[in-house]
C-alpha cells in the first residue's frame, strides 16, 4: 500500500490499515525515526473500555446473591381487615 504526504504535511492512513488496528479519530500515535528511511507510528494508549463489550457480551451467565436479613413482621401493628375499603 501507498499513501501521499500531503502539503500540510499529513498522511492518510489506508482504510484496511485502520480497520485491522482498530484506528479512529483522536487516537493518540508515536511517530518513531527507525532509520533514514522508515517511520513508525505506534498507538500510545488504548481506547478507554477497549474490550469492554466483547468482555461484558461474553458472560453467559451472571449470578448474583443477595444475602437479605429475615424480614420481622411486629404483629402489633397490623390493621384488620374491614370490608372492601371502599
Amino acid at each position: 500500500m501507498t499513501t501521499v504526504l500531503s502539503q500540510k504535511g499529513q498522511v492518510v492512513i489506508p482504510a484496511a490499515v485502520r480497520k485491522q488496528l482498530k484506528l479512529e479519530p483522536g487516537d493518540d500515535l508515536e511517530v518513531t525515526i527507525r532509520d533514514d528511511r522508515s517511520v513508525i507510528l505506534e498507538r500510545v494508549t488504548k481506547r478507554p473500555n477497549e474490550g469492554l463489550y466483547e468482555a461484558l457480551t461474553s458472560i453467559r451467565h451472571l449470578e448474583i446473591e443477595l444475602a437479605l436479613p429475615p424480614r420481622e413482621v411486629d404483629e402489633s401493628r397490623e390493621i384488620p381487615f374491614q370490608g372492601d375499603g371502599w
